[in-house]
């Protein structure tokens, strides 16, 4: 029993905690290269007292990652892509053999998708609302637990005249209620386009749909955008089984580096209805001035503006390659047993006089779900402690979690009971625009946010004790 896998202390508690957690999850054991792991690739985490809790937020990437990629950078002479000098195909050859990486790490086949390299998942989402050609009357159908990079896009559809349509997701689980989805449905438009997103896993409450809405919803003639950054760094997405239209990916997110890379992974007959609105140099085969013309690129050339991120691209290829030496399966398995623990133990805290000291925004098992819990605190009056207090606390502890909405606000409304009415009569009250602080000021006596927590590739149980003994701290708290 290392220090890494139960606590930095290796206190009584701690060890009597971690034998608990060991039989509530046996399989955990099978992790434990994942604790080898985290001593050889990620020792800065202890050696400077961290507690990593936002994977959510962004992945960590391991030290073996950053020197292979540095000793490509040292020895490699690279040049633009655009151009067939030795340099460039030397270039083109190793951004070729990522994009072919990607599709053989998500088991889709080249014949039926193509990757095109983004600046992240919001660019990649951007790419498909700007382009999918939304007419009058056409349809945009998204679950009210979209990130705001898929809320944006009914922006496009409304310069098109097509029309938004939002299914509501039910408290306190969180999840889509299945006769209001099969109605949504039905509202796809008959020889239109209809585009149909939703999230893999939502960022915000860790709730994962059902992957087999997919196929459900293109025989009822939707094509389907699957969000899927906050699913695949800890779950395998398989695009044989699977065949979203679309999907949004960055890679960060699966493995913290590099930063500033997406990909939209998109079936090919899907990419071929996307119409560009502007073009760039590299996704044209050809344009005029004088007779003001062009040619777009084939492929995912069209879609690639101006030179792709040529250096960092090669990054990804080491990132995959880190990942599988790993095991996403390894993976999945930790972070379901610790999400459980942690389920199971911030529920259970409650006050002297028997109210609860945490709410959970999402499911209460770690059942279809994943490595995301959203919470709230509340004092033993039941009012909820403010999050910038808790985040502030946290911080002092040198503990890392994210507070707010997330860009999720759909998922935020729901949770945190704050209806419609409210909302409207917030964003009429100020001509000048609303800040987030006008915002909470205007929501009196509710909660404007939340506190989230994220487990992820090295994550242990010393990790999760600390926040539960962190939380621990607000108990018996008095009510202001």
């Amino acid at each position: 029993m290392t220090t890494s896998t139960t606590s930095t202390t290796s206190s009584p508690e701690s060890r009597q905690a971690y034998e608990a957690f060991q039989k509530s999850c046996p399989d955990f054991l099978k992790t434990a290269i994942l604790d080898e792991l985290r001593d050889r690739d990620f020792s800065r985490l202890d050696q400077q007292g961290h507690v990593y809790l936002d994977y959510t937020g962004g992945g960590l990437y391991g030290k073996s990652q950053i020197e292979r990629h540095t000793a490509l950078l040292q020895d490699t002479v690279f040049g633009n892509p655009h151009s067939t000098n030795p340099t460039s195909l030397g270039t083109t050859e190793l951004v070729e053999r990522t994009r072919q990486h990607i599709l053989e790490f998500f088991n889709a086949s080249p014949s039926e998708y193509g990757v095109i390299f983004t600046a992240n998942a919001s660019h990649a989402l951007k790419l498909v609302g700007e382009s999918y050609p939304f007419e009058l009357g056409d349809q945009l159908l998204l679950t009210f637990d979209n990130h705001n990079s898929v809320n944006g896009i009914r922006e496009f559809d409304r310069a098109h005249g097509a029309k938004t349509t939002y299914i509501p997701v039910a408290p306190p689980e969180m999840r889509v209620p299945e006769a209001l989805l099969e109605s949504s449905w039905s509202l796809a438009k008959k020889g239109g386009h209809n585009l149909f997103a939703f999230p893999a896993q939502s960022n915000f409450s860790g709730v994962q749909h059902p992957l087999d809405w997919i196929e459900r919803a293109q025989e009822r003639g939707w094509d389907v955008l699957l969000d899927a950054a906050a699913f695949v760094p800890t779950n395998r997405l398989d695009l044989n089984r699977w065949h979203p239209d679309y999907v949004a990916l960055s890679f960060y997110k699966m493995f913290g580096y590099p930063t500033g890379v997406g990909a939209l992974i998109a079936r090919w007959p899907a990419l071929e209805k996307l119409h560009r609105p502007w073009f760039a140099g590299g996704t044209i085969e050809v344009a005029s001035v004088q007779a003001d013309r062009h040619t777009m690129a084939a492929g995912s050339a069209a879609f690639e503006d101006g030179t792709v991120d040529y250096l960092s691209i090669p990054a990804i290829d080491i990132g995959l390659d880190f990942l599988e030496s790993v095991g996403l399966d390894q993976i999945h398995l930790r972070v379901r047993c610790l999400t459980g623990w942690l389920i199971d133990n911030l529920t259970a805290l409650r006050h002297d006089n028997g109210r609860p000291l945490i709410q959970i925004f999402g499911p209460r098992s770690s059942d279809q779900r994943g490595g995301t819990i959203t919470l709230n605190f509340y004092d033993n009056q039941g009012r909820v402690i403010d999050h910038d207090v808790i985040e502030s606390q946290a911080n002092k502890k040198m503990i890392s979690l994210r507070t707010g909405c997330f860009c999720n606000p759909g998922a935020g409304e729901m949770a945190l009971g704050i209806s419609k009415q409210e909302l409207v009569t917030c964003f009429t009250s100020s001509d000048q625009g609303m800040t987030y602080d006008d915002f909470r000021l205007c929501i009196d006596g509710k909660s404007t946010g939340a506190v989230r927590i994220s487990v992820g590739i090295v994550s242990n149980f010393a990790d999760t004790h600390t926040f539960v003994e962190f939380a621990r701290q607000f108990l018996d708290q008095p009510g202001s």
